[in-house]
C-alpha cells in the first residue's frame, strides 16, 4: 500500500485533514460540516484505531451506524457521505490508506417549497414607520431585499451601508459561500425600499445594513428569529430564510431569465443547481391546465355536443 505513516490514527490523520482545509482558508462553516461528519466515524471506527486499516467496508459500516443510530433521511445520508468522500480522499492521496469508491445512494430529492403571490404580497406590505417598532421596519426592508437578491442569510447579515450604491444600482456581496466577492444588479422596487429603510436607519457607510436596534451586526439566529416571527405577525406559517432564495429563483426561471446569469446572481460555482431550478420551475404545470388535460376536453366536448343538439332541436321546432 505504501502509506506515509503506517501507525497514524484515525484521529491524527483527521487532524492534519482539519489543518490542510484550515491553510486552504476553509469558510468556518466548513470545518464544522467536516468534524460533524468525523464524530459517527470515529464513533463506529475509533479514533485511536489504525487508519491503515480504513476500506470499502469501513466506509459502508459506518453508513450503517448513521441509520441505525440517528433518525436521517437518505438526503442527509449523502450529506454526510460528500464529508466522506473529502476525508478519505485526502487520506488516500496521502497514501495513508489503500483506494476504494464510495457512491452516493439513490434518493428522491424533495420539490423546493417556495412563498406563493398571496404571502409575498403579505410579506412586503411597508409597515407605519411612525407605528411599527425599528425591528419591524427593518424585518419588511430584509424581507424585500430576500425577494429582490437571492442572498443567503450569511451575506445579507454581513452587508454593509456602502455595499447599497444607489447610483449605480449595484450590491456587492463580499460575504458569500465561495469566498469570491461579486457584484448584482439592483432591481428599481429594490432601489426604493433601500431608499425608506435608509431614512429611518440612518447610519455610516461602514455600519452594518441589517442591524439590531442598537446599531450593532445581527446573528444568523438572531435574524432567523426575526424572520420567523415577523412572517407569522402577518399571518404566513412558512418561516425559511432560504425560501426567499428558491422563491427568487422560481421567479426568475418562470419570468423566462437565463439561466447563466441566474447562476451569477444567486453565486453558483456551477449550473448544476440551477439547472434543478429549471427542470423544477421551467414550466408553470397550471397555465391553461383545463384546455390540455383528457378530462375537460372530454367534458367541455360533450357540453358542446349537447348545446349543439338542444339548439337544432330548437331550430325545428321554431322553423
Amino acid at each position: 500500500m505504501g502509506a506515509v505513516e503506517k501507525d497514524l490514527t484515525l484521529k491524527e490523520a483527521f487532524d492534519l485533514f482539519i489543518k490542510m482545509k484550515t491553510i486552504s482558508n476553509l469558510s468556518h462553516d466548513t470545518i464544522l460540516y467536516y468534524e460533524r461528519c468525523y464524530k459517527p466515524l470515529e464513533d463506529y471506527y475509533g479514533g485511536e484505531s489504525l487508519c491503515q486499516n480504513i476500506d470499502e467496508d469501513t466506509f459502508y459500516g459506518v453508513l450503517e451506524h448513521i441509520k441505525a443510530t440517528r433518525n436521517v433521511s437518505p438526503i442527509t445520508i449523502n450529506t454526510y457521505i460528500r464529508g466522506f468522500r473529502a476525508i478519505f480522499n485526502f487520506f488516500m492521496e496521502r497514501k495513508y490508506i489503500a483506494p476504494f469508491k464510495m457512491r452516493l445512494i439513490k434518493c428522491e430529492k424533495p420539490i423546493k417549497e417556495t412563498y406563493t403571490e398571496y404571502e409575498i404580497n403579505k410579506l412586503i406590505q411597508k409597515p407605519d414607520v411612525n407605528a411599527c417598532t425599528f425591528a419591524e421596519f427593518r424585518n419588511w426592508a430584509v424581507v424585500c431585499h430576500l425577494l429582490g437578491t437571492g442572498n443567503r442569510l450569511k451575506t445579507i447579515i454581513n452587508l454593509k451601508i456602502g455595499d447599497i450604491d444607489v447610483e449605480t444600482m449595484e450590491i456587492k456581496l463580499k460575504t458569500v459561500k465561495n469566498k469570491k466577492p461579486y457584484i448584482i444588479p439592483m432591481s428599481t422596487a429594490l432601489k426604493k425600499v433601500y431608499a425608506e429603510y435608509l431614512k429611518h436607519r440612518g447610519g455610516e457607510a461602514g455600519e452594518y445594513l441589517f442591524c439590531t436596534s442598537h446599531g450593532t451586526q445581527i446573528a444568523s439566529d438572531s435574524m432567523k428569529s426575526a424572520i420567523k416571527a415577523y412572517n407569522k405577525s402577518r399571518g404566513i406559517s412558512k418561516t425559511s430564510i432560504h425560501l426567499f432564495r428558491h422563491t427568487f429563483a422560481k421567479n426568475w426561471v418562470m419570468n423566462g431569465g437565463d439561466i447563466f446569469r441566474l447562476q451569477k446572481i444567486l453565486g453558483h460555482s456551477s449550473l448544476e443547481m440551477v439547472k434543478e431550478y429549471v427542470s423544477m420551475f421551467g414550466v408553470d404545470i397550471k397555465e391553461n391546465f383545463d384546455d390540455f388535460n383528457a378530462l375537460d376536453n372530454h367534458t367541455h366536448g360533450n357540453d358542446k355536443v349537447k348545446i349543439t343538439m338542444n339548439t337544432a332541436r330548437k331550430n325545428r321546432r321554431n322553423g
